[in-house]
């Protein structure tokens, strides 16, 4: 026989089974110890006593006002994670591309909505803004290596 009709013998019987239910004989396959979750006793709570005088009772609580155990429980686990580094600052050419690139469209855009007449020259130079600042941005997008990565690249991350 060859290996392809063992494997075509081994899918038939796969497919011939395929309806067939599965024998549940757990008897045959053991439970494994390091599956056993070890039993844990039983927690008891004890609650104090309640007050027997009414007004120990209905205290009155000021929001705000807590005990310094409250405060330093309920400060537990509390992360603050630490202040952002600041933006990077922007030079002249690169905010006039980025104005350029959304103040053309939106020029037209607002010019269209308000149905103001607009001259071929307004046209042309909100077009060209719009243009101008997208080739601006990708030209000084720098996609090129670092320039301190020296002779070997290596794994740039």
């Amino acid at each position: 026989m060859t290996p392809q009709s063992d494997e075509d013998e081994v899918w038939r019987q796969i497919v011939a089974s395929f309806n067939e239910t599965a024998e549940r004989d757990s008897a045959d396959q053991p439970w494994p110890d390091s599956e056993n979750v070890p039993v844990e006793p039983a927690r008891r709570v004890v609650r104090p006593p309640e007050p027997e005088d009414d007004e120990e009772r209905h205290e009155t609580v000021i929001p705000g006002e807590r005990d310094d155990a409250d405060g330093e429980a309920d400060d537990e686990g509390h992360f603050e994670p630490p202040p952002p580094p600041p933006l990077p600052k922007l030079d002249m050419v690169t905010k006039v591309a980025w104005v350029a690139l959304f103040g053309g469209p939106a020029y037209l855009l607002v010019a269209a909505m308000a149905d103001w007449q607009m001259e071929g020259w307004a046209l042309f130079t909100a077009v060209a803004a719009f243009i101008g600042g997208f080739v601006a941005l990708v030209v000084r997008m720098g996609d090129g290596p670092p320039n301190d990565s020296g002779w070997d690249d290596g794994a740039v991350l």
